[in-house]
């Protein structure tokens, strides 16, 4: 079968998909038990499935889908790119429009001496660049011991080897022989999960200097970076208290150890500026992107480094590289994403008028009895879930049940929002309207009362011991 149309009934879409799709981070043989949902069509801030169910996507895909979904513009610059230069490598003493001016754009978004890219396909990949461009960088200094890396529990920095192991979250590093050597993790500032009777202020300064202990037990000359999310996304959505950003800034820089600042959800215009760097006022060696680089209409990533880097790694053939490097269509794609990101004031559109209005329908599901509280940056939120609001107690039984349960009744009332454990995860598209965000709210409150009904119905609103 060459092609598939959208007109076959639902129930063999879902046995094509379950006997030849395997799907990331996924039980496949449970899901062929119960079917995926096929997505046809989308338009805007909604998804159309297989059966006509319209459903509000407030994941933007994931984390992604910054523009929206079905921008003409768009794919009329891929077919036009495709027509005139469908690909060409980056290797080879050669270059491409595409790339160029991509690049080019990138050093005058990004803030500071980030004058550099190395291209990649996807965030995954640009971490992994990123872990041998910084070990190449000490070792051409002369100093190849220092080549640890530090990163946080719960981080998701991707699920490569290199960015699997990256990353914090132990049920990833339970398969595949992860982490890899030289790379450690220290906790996570979530204060609502973690910081007890502590306030927020002392609760960040306390995580960052974690950072330094960190340091000072492996030595300094030993460590080569911190990599880190400016708000951590697919780990819940933990925005640091304003106390951690600063402190580990000043660690960084007094250990000479570099800063990565992974920009892959936070990145173009998600937390009201074009990158939550900016937002959280810290200054990184390098940031990583993908995701809002394109919108998600083309799978491109890659790594902006600063001048000191890239004068000592230029210096030297760095020995690294991928076929789809700054591959010119995605590349044009990107390059268009960012032509209407500033045209439309996008980045403006999220910070004066999107996420007042977010948090105004965050307010109100925080009245719900079961939200024990609202993690916001901009267009990104979550909300915990609760049986006790004033002591942050988590849920008796398996951690995720309660999520998952209301995340099933989004999906039932056509409201695609995440969860992470017990944490309802929200990023929707950035173009997103109070009146859309209304109905956003409309929806999950809606979800988050049947959630509630089930957990009384079933006794597990009761407290962990």
């Amino acid at each position: 079968m060459s092609s598939i149309t959208n007109h076959l009934p639902t129930a063999e879409l879902q046995a094509l998909d379950a006997a030849h799709h395997m799907h990331p981070f996924t039980t496949n043989n449970e899901l062929a038990a119960k079917g995926a949902r096929i997505i046809t069509r989308a338009k805007g801030i909604y998804l159309t499935d297989s059966d006509g169910n319209e459903i509000l996507d407030a994941m933007a895909g994931l984390w992604c889908v910054n523009l929206g979904y079905g921008r003409p513009e768009m794919g009329k610059v891929a077919a036009r790119q495709m027509d005139e230069l469908p690909f060409y490598n980056t290797f080879f003493m050669t270059s491409h429009v595409p790339a160029i001016a991509l690049a080019a754009k990138l050093a005058e978004l990004a803030p500071g001496d980030l004058n550099h890219v190395f291209f990649a396909g996807s965030g995954s990949e640009a971490n992994d660049t990123n872990l041998r461009m910084v070990r190449t960088y000490w070792a051409q200094k002369g100093q190849p011991e220092k080549s640890h890396f530090i990163s946080r529990n719960n981080a998701y920095h991707g699920s490569t080897v290199g960015a699997g192991s990256l990353g914090g979250m132990t049920y990833m590093h339970e398969q595949g022989g992860l982490p890899i050597p030289g790379i450690h993790h220290i906790n996570q500032p979530d204060w609502w999960s973690e910081g007890a009777e502590s306030n927020d202020r002392d609760f960040g300064l306390a995580r960052a200097k974690e950072l330094e202990a960190k340091i000072l037990e492996l030595g300094a000359d030993k460590v080569a970076a911190f990599i880190a999310e400016p708000v951590q996304g697919a780990g819940g959505v933990v925005v640091p208290p304003a106390t951690y950003w600063p402190e580990i800034q000043r660690i960084c820089k007094k250990h000479d150890v570099l800063l990565i600042a992974d920009e892959v959800i936070c990145g173009f215009g998600r937390t009201g500026n074009w990158f939550g760097s900016q937002t959280m006022g810290i200054t990184p060696d390098i940031m990583t992107i993908a995701k809002g680089l394109s919108s998600g209409y083309a799978p491109i990533g890659g790594s902006i480094v600063s001048d000191k880097i890239a004068e000592v790694i230029n210096a030297c053939e760095f020995n690294h590289g991928y076929t789809y490097s700054g591959h010119p269509v995605c590349a044009a794609v990107a390059l268009e994403n960012l032509r209407i990101m500033e045209e439309e004031s996008i980045v403006e559109h999220v910070r004066d008028v999107a996420a007042p209005a977010l948090a105004d329908e965050l307010t109100m599901l925080n009245e719900h009895p079961l939200v024990g509280g609202v993690n916001v940056s901009g267009l990104m939120a979550s909300l915990p879930l609760t049986p006790h609001k004033e002591s942050r107690a988590r849920f008796a039984g398996n951690k995720g049940d309660v999520g998952f349960i209301c995340r099933e009744n989004c999906f039932a009332n056509n409201l695609i929002m995440r969860h992470v454990g017990d944490r309802m995860i929200i990023s929707p598209p950035l173009v997103i309207t109070p009146e859309e965000l209304k109905e956003f709210g409309k929806r999950a409150k809606k979800a988050l009362d049947a959630t509630y009904a089930t957990l009384k119905e079933k006794d597990m609103l009761k407290a962990e011991a």
